[in-house]
């Protein structure tokens, strides 16, 4: 397998962790990284898990073509709730805050220093059709990538 590279250039005591190829849509785990950035790592997953029991929905800014409009989001009508993709970022997550345990840093004051997603490859796929004919079916498949950092104290 290949070396990756993270997306993030900092200096400092950071615990990174990334989810290669994961079956989920990249304009939804676009929506959340947006959200998640800059949170410290407990409001996060408890932020995730409120998206994954339909509490809570998450604004979609960018895409957000014929999105219907949620209760309980300020300042942003639109929003969905994302189960899949928040359930494999939680994942991810959780990763990343094993390897910050185990590097010896304080797991109670993390935050989010960095999250992006990227596309990644595209499963192709095709269904039959009718007359001989096929239409192409594509899985779409997302890179996820965390870095978290001991938040500064005042």
């Amino acid at each position: 397998m290949a070396k990756m590279k993270y997306a993030y250039e900092g200096s400092g005591k950071v615990a990174k962790a990334a989810g290669r190829s994961l079956k989920i849509s990249p304009k939804h785990s676009v929506e959340i990284c947006r959200e998640l950035r800059g949170m410290y790592l407990d409001d996060a997953k408890e932020y995730l898990e409120d998206v994954i029991q339909m509490k809570r929905a998450v604004p979609f800014k960018r895409h957000n073509k014929k999105v219907g409009h949620k209760r309980g989001l300020k300042g942003w009508p639109t929003g969905r709730y994302p189960k899949k993709a928040a359930g494999h970022i939680l994942d991810v997550l959780e990763n990343a805050e094993a390897n910050a345990e185990y590097q010896g840093m304080d797991t109670e004051n993390l935050k989010i220093v960095h999250i992006s997603s990227h596309r990644g490859f595209i499963i192709r796929g095709y269904i039959p059709r009718a007359f001989g004919r096929a239409t192409p079916f594509n899985t779409p498949t997302t890179h996820i990538q965390v870095v978290l950092g001991e938040a500064q104290s005042a």
